[in-house]
C-alpha cells in the first residue's frame, strides 16, 4: 500500500483517540478530579501512540518532518471541529474555517516542490 496513505489512515486514526483524550473528559469527567481524567487521558493516548508513531515512521519515507507535521495538523483540525460540534456541542464559528484557510496556506507551502516541482 502507499505509504502516504498508510500514514494518513494511521494519522487519522491515531488523531481521534487523542482528540478523546484532551478533550473528552470536559464533558465526560468534568465533575471528577483532575488528576483522575489526566490518567484516564493519558491511558487513552496510550492507543494514539501506537498508531501515530508507525504512521510518522511510515510517512517519513517518502515525507519530510515539515511536511508530516503540516499533515498531522490539517487532520488534527478535520478530526476536532466535528468533534467540538457533535460530542463537545459546541457552535461552528467561522474562526474553523479561517484557521483552516491558514492550514491550507501551510499545506501548500511545505508541499510546493511536490506540487509545483519548483
Amino acid at each position: 500500500m502507499n505509504p502516504i496513505v498508510t500514514s494518513i489512515g494511521l494519522l487519522i486514526c491515531s488523531n481521534v483517540f487523542m482528540t478523546f483524550a484532551w478533550y473528552a473528559h470536559l464533558k465526560s469527567m468534568n465533575h471528577k478530579p483532575w488528576i483522575i481524567a489526566a490518567l484516564i487521558s493519558w491511558g487513552i493516548a496510550l492507543f494514539e501512540y501506537l498508531l501515530q508513531v508507525p504512521a510518522n515512521r511510515i510517512g517519513h519515507t517518502v515525507l519530510s518532518v515539515g511536511q508530516l507535521k503540516i499533515l498531522q495538523e490539517v487532520i488534527t483540525l478535520t478530526v476536532f471541529v466535528p468533534f467540538s460540534i457533535f460530542y463537545l456541542k459546541e457552535d461552528l464559528k467561522w474562526d474553523y474555517l479561517w484557521a483552516g484557510l491558514c492550514i491550507l496556506g501551510a499545506v501548500f507551502f511545505v508541499f510546493r516542490e511536490k506540487l509545483t516541482g519548483i
